[in-house]
C-alpha cells in the first residue's frame, strides 16, 4: 500500500517536471532545442567518455557492495549456529569483491583511450572523437550493468551456499560451482566491452 502510493507520487512528480520543462522551452522560443540531433551535436565527446568510465566503476562497485551485503548477512547469521562456515564461505565475499576490481580495471583501460583534441579540429577528427566517445560510453555501460548483475547473482548464490553449508557441509562444493559460473558474467561484460572499443581512441588524429 505504502509502496504503491510512493510509486504514484514519484511518477506524478516526474511527469510534472517533464511537462514543465517542455512547456518552458516551447513558450520561451527555444523549442528547437528539444531535438536529439541538437543535443548530440552540442554535447562534448568528453562528457560521453567520462560518463562511460564513471558508469563502469560505479555500477561495478554497487554490484559488489550489493553482493557482499547479501552474502555477508547470511554468513553472519548462519555462523551463529554453525561457526565453521565463517572461514570457507569468505570465498563468496572474494567473488563479490572481484566484481568491483573488474570495473576498476576496465575504467583504467577506457581512460587510456581518452585524449585531447583542439577546438579547431577538422570535421573528420571531430566525428572520429564523437564515435570513440560513444563507444567508450557504451563499453562502460556494458561493463557496469554486467558487473551489477554479476554482483547480485554471486551474492544471492553465496547467501544460499552459506545457509546450505550450515545445514549440510556436503552441499558447499556443489553450490560453489554454480557461484563460479555466476561470477563469469562479469568477465563476459569485460570481453564485450573490449570488442566494443576496438578501434576507438580520442585524440587530435584519426586512429584506426
Amino acid at each position: 500500500m505504502v509502496y504503491g502510493l510512493m510509486y504514484r507520487v514519484v511518477y506524478a512528480v516526474t511527469y510534472f517536471v517533464i511537462v514543465a520543462v517542455l512547456l518552458y522551452y516551447l513558450l520561451t522560443g527555444r523549442g528547437y532545442q528539444i531535438d536529439p540531433e541538437w543535443f548530440f551535436n552540442n554535447t562534448t565527446p568528453y562528457m560521453w567518455a567520462g560518463l562511460g568510465i564513471g558508469l563502469a566503476i560505479s555500477l561495478s562497485v554497487v554490484g559488489a557492495a550489493w553482493g557482499i551485503f547479501l552474502t555477508g548477512s547470511s554468513i553472519i547469521g548462519g555462523g551463529v549456529k554453525a561457526p565453521r562456515i565463517k572461514t570457507r564461505n569468505l570465498i563468496s565475499i572474494i567473488f563479490c569483491e572481484a566484481v568491483a576490481i573488474y570495473g576498476i580495471i576496465m575504467a583504467i583501460v577506457l581512460m587510456g583511450k581518452m585524449g585531447s583534441f583542439p577546438a579547431s579540429a577538422t570535421y573528420e577528427v571531430l566525428e572520429h572523437n564523437r564515435k570513440s566517445a560513444y563507444l567508450l560510453f557504451g563499453a562502460g555501460l556494458t561493463v557496469g550493468l554486467s558487473n551489477l548483475a554479476c554482483g547480485v547473482c554471486v551474492g544471492i548464490v553465496g547467501s544460499g551456499a552459506a545457509l546450505a553449508d550450515a545445514q549440510n557441509p556436503a552441499l558447499f562444493v556443489k553450490i560453489l560451482i554454480v557461484e563460479i559460473f555466476g561470477s563469469a558474467i562479469g568477465l563476459f561484460g569485460i570481453i564485450i566491452a573490449i570488442i566494443q572499443t576496438k578501434g576507438a581512441g580520442m585524440g587530435a588524429t584519426v586512429s584506426t
